[in-house]
């Protein structure tokens, strides 16, 4: 399918430049979205996306489409779509940003520059070790990968870890929420004598290939591709490989550790013990209480969503599944008080596209992947040295659940050298939290608690060490 840039040069001239504006999600919080269009080969109209307080930038924009003062901009890696039409100032475009089932008004306005984000813990320059952008290819998959390499400035060979993204579109410094975890870890690890790889998933930032069709596996063999790299690179000692996975990426390392015969240790930060689907409905459940919803709503919630995985489990061919799901959520509509319609992500005027939008993330390959993927039997071929830890408050991969299944699996499965944490305090991305709630993740100045930074270095550091 040819992608779409529609528009003649003088058009474009209209709304070339930075345009940005905030929606207004969950928590009363604001989201910022900036887009920066230009004129692309052939004088077409090209766009990319930023999320400035997620930390992301660089978003492909697969479809720009603008003519007669109304602009469509289409993201195709994360599911959204803008529409607006340009105001008679040529200053703002007012409009709305629809994604995977939700509408949100958005007003982008005109702007000189990107804003620059910093948090206290973000290192600044000169760094006391040095830094390289590298790009490297997985040729299996036709897929370029770009990242940053830090290499600490002792005597190498070092050791090296390859950090691994959580789920969605993440960029190298896996920004969320406006914190930059990867950054403050890496810069964390390489100022003890470990180097470190961080990589913008593939279709985000400098790194191409189709990030919507892919699933944990296409991402595992990403990492496989980083490890290749490293062992062709002087500096590094390439029989210590490890792996530190947040999130999704806590899944990827075991499956990546148990075909690659050249990992040496891995790190599982809040990895899934358990499969998505029991995940998901474990999250969906405290996140709800955490943010006060009541019991019949939580329920009737839970009844939804296990109807609607059961049919993507059942139903392989997707036209059917998304006929089915389509039903179960106009039934479940229509079975809905009219406050419930009001206080619904869903509203009435864009019902049929946000249901589609939903429907077709419910069906995509990675969800199809992530809900039925059991990590137990893969954890129990895993034999290198692993540490897994995860905060008290996480209410997205809740501790209780997955540590004891991964400890289980390791035990199982015979691995000799495990270490096994529940940190206190902290919530999914390893902040001190209050209720471990999303809502908190942004007003957080700290990006990563120091304690889970030394758990993690002092972990890597004994294990690395010359015996």
């Amino acid at each position: 399918m040819s992608e779409e840039k529609i528009g003649n040069i003088e058009d474009i001239e209209d709304i070339e430049g930075l345009w940005m504006g905030s929606l207004e999600i969950q928590g009363g919080q604001e989201l910022r979205i900036l887009f920066n269009i230009s004129t692309g080969p052939g004088d077409l109209p090209t766009a990319t996306m930023d999320s400035p307080d997620q930390g992301v930038s660089g978003i492909p924009v697969e479809t720009v489409t603008y003519k007669d003062g109304d602009l469509r901009l289409e993201v195709k890696s994360v599911r959204g779509v803008f529409e607006g039409t340009l105001k008679e100032d040529g200053k703002t475009i007012e409009g709305e940003w629809k994604q995977v089932g939700s509408a949100l008004p958005l007003v982008l306005s005109r702007i000189d520059e990107k804003p620059e984000i910093r948090r206290e813990q973000d290192p600044v320059k000169p760094y006391p070790y040095d830094e390289e952008e590298v790009v490297y290819e997985n040729t299996e998959a036709g897929v370029k990968l770009a990242g940053t390499l830090t290499l600490p400035r002792s005597e190498g060979p070092f050791p090296v870890v390859v950090l691994i993204t959580g789920s969605g579109p993440q960029n190298r410094d896996e920004g969320v929420f406006g914190h930059r975890p990867f950054l403050v870890l890496s810069d964390y690890l390489t100022r003890q004598g470990i180097a470190v790889l961080r990589v913008d998933d593939r279709g985000i930032g400098g790194s191409t290939g189709n990030f919507s069709q892919a699933t944990t596996e296409d991402f595992a063999g990403d990492v496989l591709a980083g490890i290749e790299y490293l062992k062709s690179r002087e500096e590094i000692d390439s029989t210590k490989i490890g792996l530190i996975g947040h999130s999704e990426g806590g899944l990827i390392a075991p499956i990546v550790a148990v075909q690659s015969p050249d990992v040496a240790f891995i790190v599982l930060m809040a990895g899934p013990g358990i499969t998505g689907e029991e995940i998901i409905l474990l999250q969906s459940d405290l996140i709800s209480r955490a943010e006060g919803a009541d019991n019949e709503t939580i329920t009737r919630n839970n009844a939804l969503m296990t109807s609607m995985y059961s049919v993507i489990k059942e139903e392989q061919n997707n036209t059917i599944a998304a006929e089915k799901l389509r039903k179960l959520i106009m039934d479940e509509r229509a079975n809905m008080s009219e406050e419930d319609k009001q206080n619904s992500n869903y509203s009435e005027a864009d019902l049929d596209a946000q249901v589609n939008a939903q429907v077709q993330t419910l069906v995509s390959p990675w969800m199809r992947f992530f809900l039925t993927y059991d990590p137990r039997p893969t954890l129990m071929q895993v034999k290198c040295p692993v540490l897994a830890i995860n905060g008290e408050k996480d209410l997205q991969v809740p501790p209780e659940e997955n540590l004891r299944a991964i400890e289980e699996a390791l035990k199982a499965g015979g691995n000799k050298d495990y270490t096994v944490k529940e940190l206190p305090g902290l919530n999914h991305i390893f902040q001190t939290a209050q209720t471990g709630s999303p809502s908190e993740y942004s007003a957080i100045e700290e990006t990563i608690s120091p304690t889970a930074l030394e758990v993690i270095g002092d972990w890597i550091s004994e294990h690395t060490q010359e015996k």
